[in-house]
């Protein structure tokens, strides 16, 4: 399979050589290697040497046709998504709380068994959503774009922030940094928990409307760790309204967390998307 991607380099960018282009891009040093080997970058129609310069307003034109996937591929569910946004490389659906992102085994519910039935082809999962966490999912059309966007993910490129409904706001600030480190809970396989041996977390919140018993918030994440909002939250004394596994007065009510926003950089361009709920 062949990929082919074109941008049109901005005429608000300074001069810069090919090989420094194609890193801003986040094209992973392998594909690069391959691109100048087998001369598949092209500037206005002609092969250019990775030391040349690319100027503004120059028509860049990458072929891939060494790309390799080992993704399982997804049965389609029968049931369509919830399409928030499309284009030719990416997918980003309003998945519903309870289902899963992906499945486990011989399971066809799932988020991206839906996109599937959709696409007419399997979907490539770059990121997870809790299953009780609704909102907003990105899928990739194909595997050229997946670690693109893998590393908009860990250079915070990638954005994503969420709502989420909290008990006891006594315990917030009107905004803060919960930096706790998160491990796995020897004592419950399915829960994780603040620990000094965990992984570094970084959750920032910020207080969007308080009463006398709740309290919503906005949460943003710097690092991407199961359950990462559900735990930081319990563990500063506001767990999420609705969380059965970390707040104790867990009342049988739907877990009060959810995707709202998303902010990336289309891959092999300079175009920002930004999506809302």
């Amino acid at each position: 399979m062949t990929y082919t991607f074109t941008l049109l380099y901005p005429k608000d960018k300074p001069e810069i050589s090919v090989s420094d282009l194609l890193k801003e891009l986040l094209i992973p040093r392998k594909w690069r290697h391959f691109l100048r080997t087998k001369e598949q970058v092209t500037v206005n129609g002609k092969y250019r040497y990775f030391n040349q310069l690319v100027y503004p307003n120059d028509k860049v034109q990458l072929k891939l046709d060494f790309i390799e996937s080992q993704q399982q591929t997804y049965p389609a569910s029968g049931k369509m998504p919830d399409i928030i946004y499309e284009d030719e490389n990416l997918l980003i659906i309003n998945k519903p709380k309870g289902q899963k992102t992906h499945p486990n085994l011989f399971e066809t519910d799932t988020a991206l068994n839906d996109c599937a039935t959709y696409l007419k082809s399997s979907p490539y999962i770059v990121h997870r959503l809790d299953m009780l966490t609704s909102g907003l999912l990105l899928v990739a059309k194909n595997p050229a774009v997946v670690p693109i966007l893998n590393r908009e993910l860990t250079s915070k490129i990638f954005k994503r922030n969420y709502e989420a409904t909290v008990i006891h706001p006594e315990n917030l600030n009107s905004s803060g940094t919960i930096t706790a480190p998160i491990g796995h809970n020897p004592l419950d396989q399915r829960k994780r928990m603040v620990r000094e041996d965990g992984l570094k977390s970084i959750t920032h919140y910020q207080l969007i409307q308080k009463n006398k018993s709740t309290a919503k918030v906005k949460v943003s994440l710097e690092t991407g760790r199961t359950h990462q909002i559900r735990v930081h939250l319990a563990s500063i004394g506001s767990p999420i309204v609705g969380d059965p596994l970390y707040n104790p007065e867990f009342d049988e009510s739907d877990l009060q967390l959810k995707a709202v926003e998303m902010e990336l950089i289309k891959p092999y361009s300079f175009d920002k998307i930004k999506v809302e709920l």
